[in-house]
């Protein structure tokens, strides 16, 4: 069975070659002499007096090598790129940052800080490229209340990502206690012209969810930020900074549609979840296997995803009883974290499907396209119906490992964890499920 866990190794990362990010820059943002057009909007370039780039998420310096492609070489940029890696190229007259995911780190502070101070002075001469993609959220940060520290964001971000609250529910939460999240971006330069270019990692039609939406008007309200808070009794683990905050009124109200600030700004996707579904729909039938996708489970919880998806494998193979199938599903799932080991959703997922498969001619295999999961070094990991045999030979228990939150040592001990470093790419988790007659 171990060909099929190297059959869904070669469908991910088929899938993550097909993935250019650049040529998706160059192929949403034409431009013709000075004029630039973009799903109907027109912008002359020769208008503005100053050209601003903000850059944050895990695929910053791709998109920014793209857009660079795109605009006149001779045009003089100003701007501010966080990402979780140093750029190999960095552009002239662009300050970088080397931020934290997924707790914010000083970089995060300095970079947010900077792209204030960079927005500041922005006019109705001045356009704004704001190119977004996953894990913005905790790569730029920076509090609405002064009186908090970096120390006090790490406290908040790490009793969010743990509580096991949906991606949206941490969301609300950060949008309105951040400075730069939930549209505070275009408030903060409200006369400006803002393009925001976007890599996704959200479903359709939750793109304020990306990044948490820094130049998007925010949906959700200060009563769903407190309805979360009690839900996940978070409110006796924040630091007291930030209950002293609470206690004098806060937090305001995050922007909303209808704010002047966002009457020049548009927003356009350049990559979503099809562009990540196609390209491994075709890999996997490229490999022989009668393929379809699933996005039922984005935000469930990582056990009861495990068991909705093997059985819609298992339907599929009845269904194509003599060949080969494959199950592709994409979406961030559930899985607070209840020991101190490392892993994230994407170990914990297949850690799930171990003792589901065992004995069967079945892998599963889940990463993140970002080549990051959770604390770990790796971006998932795959199992097949021996994993579980030769675990307990090596006197790994995957019931335990799953209680200690310990997915990646559990899967790294059996040489089944997924290693790419950070890709530069992030559209959603990947999940690939394979059966054999």
């Amino acid at each position: 069975m171990a060909d099929l866990k190297q059959l869904a190794r070669r469908i991910f990362h088929e899938t993550l070659a097909a993935i250019d990010i650049r040529a998706a820059v160059a192929r949403k943002l034409l431009r013709e002499g000075t004029v630039l057009t973009l799903d109907g909007l027109t912008v002359d370039l020769s208008k503005f007096s100053r050209i601003c780039i903000v850059a944050i998420g895990k695929a910053a310096h791709p998109m920014l090598d793209g857009l660079a492609q795109v605009l006149p070489s001779t045009l003089p940029l100003e701007g501010v790129a966080c990402s979780p890696v140093p750029p190999e190229h960095p552009l002239p007259g662009l300050r970088y940052f080397v931020g934290g995911h997924p707790t914010p780190n000083a970089g995060s502070w300095k970079a947010a800080q900077s792209i204030l101070v960079l927005l500041r002075d922005t006019d109705e001469r001045t356009l704004i490229f704001v190119l977004l993609s996953g894990g913005g959220s905790a790569l730029v940060e920076l509090p609405l209340d002064p009186a908090q520290t970096l120390e006090d964001v790490q406290q908040l971000h790490r009793a969010l990502v743990t509580c096991g609250a949906s991606i949206d529910e941490i969301n609300a939460v950060r949008k309105h206690l951040s400075a730069v999240k939930g549209g505070r971006l275009s408030t903060a330069a409200p006369a400006a012209t803002k393009i925001t270019l976007a890599v996704s990692d959200v479903p359709a039609g939750k793109e304020s969810a990306l990044a948490s939406g820094p130049t998007l008007p925010d949906p959700t309200t200060v009563a769903d930020f407190q309805r979360i808070l009690a839900a996940y009794r978070l409110s006796e683990k924040l630091p007291p900074a930030l209950q002293r905050w609470f206690a004098a009124g806060n937090p305001p109200e995050t922007p909303k549609p209808g704010d002047p600030a966002f009457e020049n700004a548009h927003f356009s996707l350049l990559l979503g979840v099809d562009d990540l579904f196609h390209p491994a729909h075709r890999a996997a039938e490229a490999q022989g296997c009668i393929t379809c996708c699933d996005n039922t489970t984005d935000d469930w919880p990582v056990e009861r995803a495990a068991e909705y998806l093997l059985a819609q494998l298992e339907e599929l193979r009845r269904t194509h009883s003599n060949q080969r199938v494959a199950l592709i599903a994409d979406g961030e799932l559930s899985s607070p974290v209840t020991g101190n080991g490392l892993g994230g959703r994407n170990s914990a997922f297949v850690l799930a499907c171990v003792e589901k498969i065992a004995g069967r001619r079945v892998a599963a295999l889940s990463a993140g396209t970002d080549g990051m999961d959770g604390n770990s070094p790796a971006a998932g990991a795959v199992a097949d119906g021996d994993s579980l045999t030769r675990a307990k030979a090596l006197g790994l228990d995957p019931a335990a490992s799953f209680r200690n939150s310990d997915a990646y040592n559990f899967f790294a001990h059996l040489d089944d964890a997924i290693l790419t470093g950070p890709t530069g790419t992030n559209l959603r988790d990947l999940r690939i499920l394979i059966a054999e007659p």
